[in-house]
């Protein structure tokens, strides 16, 4: 506090105990560490002369009023399948403060909570979670080109562009999850002091006692997240993963189509000479995810011999169950072994494969 006459000592000195009373906040967007200076004037006359004004000022310097959230960007699930390795998660960090301020940033997967966006809870964990800063070439992808980070760094004052920082949460799905299960993850941005770059500074705390008008004081002034508490400096968003996977099944069935008796018909008996058509019918379930590199090994039995040039590939299935003579040729035969990979599967489709080996 600075005064300009002893005459208005007393009454700016009963000014500040009113001010220290709380916090000296202004509106927003004024930067901590400004000083706010009022100045009173008294003009006054001694025998209808006017005299010398007096004046006095009041300085109060800015305190630090610390705020932030996390929103998980989109409003839905990400949808990811059984063993992905970069299931990605877009969350938007915000910077409320008046002041430079450093997030420490902790992502966690949370096994056993509800899902954010309407799944049902979640059932297994993501692991290997990392955070990249959404630098890459495409935005809001992760794309082999985002930077790694444990912070963010030097994050501007609220209003201040470069304020709103988007972060990618990226983790491993397992193996073995089922269609329509969920992960849900947690991101956490903690204040700290900014101030010095490339360095994560020291993690912002209250200020104990009665404000100092002219010193820079803190007050942790963040609402309550998801995973954390309110006025703690810190704040946190959940996302989740909702698993589409491909469920896959296979039926195998066989037909005798000639014998050396018989001949082709429907008498055909399974003896030696005599033809096998086998039928192999891959199904994926309604509501799956598309299965792609849908390959078929299958061993020719020893007691038969592979009939070249009878191998048909993805043809539909016939109103018995049985595969339609619609196939196109394809596949392989190698190693006593045949082998095939089919088109595409979308859920609640079915592909087949047929050939054909002589009964030795």
């Amino acid at each position: 506090m600075k005064n300009s006459s002893k005459l208005l000592a007393a009454v700016s000195s009963v000014t500040l105990v009113a001010l220290s009373t709380a916090p000296a906040f202004a509106a927003p967007g004024t930067k901590v560490g400004e000083t706010i200076s009022n100045t009173v004037t008294v003009d006054f006359q001694v025998g209808g002369v006017d005299q010398t004004e007096v004046v006095a000022t009041d300085d109060v310097v800015i305190d630090r009023k610390v705020n932030v959230t996390v929103a998980e960007v989109g409003g839905t699930t990400t949808s990811t399948t059984p063993g992905a390795p970069n299931a990605v998660t877009v969350f938007q960090v915000t910077n409320l403060t008046n002041d430079v301020v450093d997030f420490d940033l902790t992502a966690v997967s949370l096994n056993g909570t509800a899902a954010p966006n309407g799944g049902p809870n979640s059932t297994f964990d993501v692991s290997n979670i990392r955070i990249y800063l959404d630098d890459g070439a495409v935005s809001g992808e992760f794309d082999g080109t985002n930077t790694l980070v444990t912070y963010l760094d030097e994050v501007p004052a609220e209003g201040e562009a470069g304020s709103i920082v988007t972060v990618l949460v990226v983790a491993e799905v397992p193996l073995g999850v089922a269609t329509g299960t969920t992960a849900v993850v947690s991101l956490e941005a903690d204040a700290h002091a900014g101030g010095t770059a490339s360095s994560l500074g020291a993690e912002h705390t209250n200020t104990a006692g009665a404000n100092n008008a002219a010193l820079v004081d803190t007050v942790l002034a963040d609402l309550a997240g998801d995973d954390d508490g309110i006025g703690d400096g810190a704040f946190s968003d959940r996302d989740d993963y909702t698993v589409q996977a491909a469920a896959l099944s296979a039926t195998k069935s066989s037909r005798i189509i000639s014998d050396p008796i018989n001949g082709t018909s429907a008498n055909a008996k399974a003896i030696p000479g005599a033809v096998i058509e086998y039928c192999i019918i891959v199904s994926n379930a309604a509501g799956s995810a598309t299965a792609t590199n849908v390959a078929i090994s299958d061993p020719v039995p020893a007691e038969t011999t592979f009939n070249a040039g009878t191998i048909r590939i993805n043809g539909t299935v016939d109103g018995t169950g049985y595969c339609a003579a619609d196939g196109v040729a394809g596949g392989t035969f190698g190693s006593n072994t045949v082998s095939a990979t089919l088109n595409d599967l979308d859920g609640g489709e079915q592909s087949t494969l047929v050939f054909q080996a002589t009964i030795d």
